[in-house]
This record gives structure tokens, sequence and C-alpha cells, in this order.
């Protein structure tokens, strides 16, 4: 017998990939509920060879829902999360409402999957699941094979975030943007606080009071949360004019040595991890070449000699999937994979 899937912002960025990649991997699910708010009901979603027609979350009865995958911002979560998971529906959130609670796992499989077994374990869990940040996702799933063989002590990461990073608002505004300077109309800002088109934003989220913004803390503190709270992070995000794809530039000093030959062979062998590191022009990847990939690729990988035991990676991948979309289906299937949906909601 399948799962009945319920994806809750299906009409966004995010929630058509959720149902893109349902379907692409052929997910055991007899029944996926497209779901939206009120002023989006109706309007039709793509699944496969199918058809669906998102039904308003308001009034929409949950009876008989396995899981139920979110992507509709962080107040929709907060609300229904909690409502969800009181029904046993497993709830697998996108926002970042639920990535700090400590009682809610924050999972990427490929590097923590074993805290599900404790999780379902708990007669008391809440049943929420939460989905890392999409720069985190892919960093982690790079760093967790360096960790295990040399132990990350401290890391320093650049990021260059595509626009759809910030939604659809975000994609037609580089769009807008674009086709306005090719014809001499001002380029309009709205959504960025600066211009993105032909430019470059230090800038994602709001400020904190220590100067970093809210995505630099966040890539901080998920790491600690994910791979190791013992590790040092710094980071600096940047809003740049690329449609799909996030890249990183990270620097990684280890406990124990660690070569950029081992380095490389470690990740060809790694889950969900492509090598793509030729020395000589285009031996590398882009945010271009990961869009549509379920993998996170890894190139530019060097040795670090300022620093002792240093390496320096170039890290790309589409956000959109591994960043969001994929690494929520992962995590359902390895609820699936481990055993631990034997009970079905009632």
């Amino acid at each position: 017998m399948g799962y009945r899937v319920a994806v809750i912002g299906a009409t966004g960025n995010v929630g058509r990939e959720v149902l893109n990649i349902l379907a692409e991997r052929k997910f055991p699910a007899d029944e996926v509920i497209a779901l939206a708010s009120s002023r989006s009901t109706g309007r039709e979603i793509s699944f496969g060879d199918k058809i669906l027609k998102a039904k308003n979350l308001d009034d929409y009865d949950f009876k008989g829902v396995d899981f139920a995958i979110m992507s509709a911002g962080s107040e929709i979560s907060k609300t229904w999360a909690p409502k969800l998971g009181a029904m046993g529906i497993i709830v697998i959130d996108n926002s970042s409402f639920w990535r700090y609670h400590s009682d809610v796992p924050l999972i990427v499989p490929e590097v923590n999957a074993h805290v599900l077994d404790g999780y379902m374990a708990n007669p008391k869990r809440n049943n929420i699941i939460a989905n890392p940040n999409c720069s985190t996702a892919q960093l982690v799933v790079a760093l967790k094979p360096l960790h295990d063989f040399a132990k990350i002590t401290r890391i320093v990461v650049s990021t260059y975030q595509s626009v759809s990073g910030a939604g659809k608002e975000g994609v037609d505004e580089l769009w807008n943007q674009t086709k306005g300077i090719f014809v001499n109309d001002t380029a309009t800002v709205g959504k960025f606080p600066k211009q993105i088109a032909f430019n470059v934003i230090p800038h994602i989220d709001v400020f904190m009071e220590d100067g970093y913004t809210k995505e630099e803390w966040k890539v901080l503190a998920e790491t600690k949360k994910i791979l190791d709270p013992k590790i040092r992070v710094t980071c600096t995000a940047v809003r740049v004019p690329v449609f799909v794809g996030h890249s990183e530039a990270v620097n990684i000093e280890f406990e124990n040595p660690i070569s950029a030959d081992e380095a490389r062979d470690i990740l060809r062998e790694a889950p969900g991890i492509a090598v793509l590191d030729k020395r000589e022009p285009g031996g590398y990847a882009t945010p271009i070449d990961a869009v549509g990939e379920y993998d996170t690729f890894v190139s530019r990988i060097r040795e670090d000699n300022t620093v002792e035991n240093g390496l320096a990676i170039w890290v790309v991948s589409d956000n959109l999937r591994k960043g969001a979309a994929l690494n929520a289906i992962q995590i359902a299937e390895t609820l699936i994979e481990r055993n631990l949906m034997a009970k079905k909601a009632a």
C-alpha cells in the first residue's frame, strides 16, 4: 500500500518542484494532494503526466494523510504543523520556523539520518521534521565525509545565492530588470534592496545586532545542529543574478591532516555528491550545470597552505532541489526505508 501525501504551498516554486520530484522518483504514493491558499484554489499544477487542481488548505480534511510536505512560509508552518502533527501526520517543513526547536530534528539524510531512529521511537514526538536552509543543505552534504575523515574545526563560507531562493518575486525581478536594462528602461527595485541585474548584493534576510544577516546566522546555527556543535562557522551570504543554483566557496580547517587528493577520493565515494574537478578551463561545476540535478557538485578541491590542515572547495547545487524539495522527499523516503512509518495516520 502506498501513502497519502499532502503538498502544502503546491503552487509556489518549491511546491511545484516537490510535485516534480515525487513523480520523478516514483514516490510510493497512492494519492498526492496539492494544497494552497484560497487565492490559488483551483489552479492547475503538473504532477508527472497528470494535472492536479490546488485545493484550499483552510478547509481540507486531512484524515488519512501520512505526510505533509510544507513549503508555504513560516507563518503557515507555525499554525499548521502542530495541528497536523497532533493528527499523527508526519510534517516535513521547508520553512525556517521549526529548525531551531530542540524537540524538532533538522535533517539532511546523507548526513544525519540516524537521528530519525530515536525521534520516531519517542512516543511524545510532535511529528515535525525540519528541512534546512538551502545553503546549509548542500554545504553539510559536502562537509560530512571530510569531517568523518579528518574532523573539521573551522569553516569560512561565502555563498553566491540565486534569486529563486527569494521565491517567484525574486525571479521576476531579475527577469524584468534585465529586460528593462536592455531597452534602456530604469531597473525597478522591489524585492531586493538594490538592483540585482548585473550586480551582486551582500545582503540576504535581515541584519542582526552583530552585523551578520539572518541568512548568515542560519548557516552557522544549522551546520552546528546537523553536523557538529563544536565546529566554528562564519559566513558571508551574497545574492547573485542567477536564476537557479546556489554556489559556495568554502575554506575548511581540520584537526587532522588531509590532502586534496584524499579529499577528492573521499568525496567521489560519498552519497549525494558528484566531483567535477579538472584543473583546466571549464573543469568545474557552475549553477547551470546543477540545475535539475539531484547531486551536490564539488569542484576546485585544493590545499590551503596558509593554515595547518586546510582545504578550499567550491560547492554548487540546485537550491530548489537539494536545498528544498529533494531533501524533504528524501526525508520521507528515509522514514519508509528505515521502517519508521509502519503505523499510518488515522
